[in-house]
């Protein structure tokens, strides 16, 4: 449940390929998230959404995956995860841009203070393209929901 601790990005994101020229929008929706809260050492889970816009490489969709599993199989808080794999694909991948979206439930919500049995939180980040242009957000946005 904690294997993320001894894993770094650079090994999940070390093999990519030409992009042959596509430069569009790929998206990997649904990804699942498990991960325990810092704060109260209490499960949260839910999906993550993870979309790039290549420049020259592509990466296989199993490594998006597998970087939201490294970075949830950590005690986290989910902003930071949110942060940190869209951080890592844009410093490693040197895409045009990168969209990440989070939507999860909390246990530490569920089961003290509140006792809040349904309710979602959503976190994003946002680099390149993404941030700089909310016609290209608002199409992650649209494309996220279908």
């Amino acid at each position: 449940m904690f294997d993320g601790y001894g894993k770094k990005p650079e090994e999940i994101l070390n093999r990519s390929f030409d992009a042959e020229g596509y430069d569009e929008m790929i998206i990997r929706k649904e990804v699942e998230v498990h991960s325990f809260c810092e704060h109260h050492i209490l499960p949260f889970r839910g999906n993550a959404w993870v979309g790039y816009i290549p420049k020259k490489r592509i990466i296989g969709l199993d490594k998006i995956d597998k970087l939201v599993k490294m970075y949830s199989h950590r005690l986290q808080n989910q902003e930071r995860i949110t942060h940190q794999v869209a951080q890592a694909m844009w410093d490693i991948l040197d895409p045009l841009g990168v969209m990440v979206v989070l939507e999860c439930k909390h246990d530490c919500m569920r089961l003290r203070g509140v006792r809040s049995r349904e309710g979602l939180t959503t976190t994003s980040a946002c680099f390149g393209a993404f941030r700089d242009d909310p016609k290209v957000r608002q199409e992650f946005l649209s494309l996220m929901k279908k």
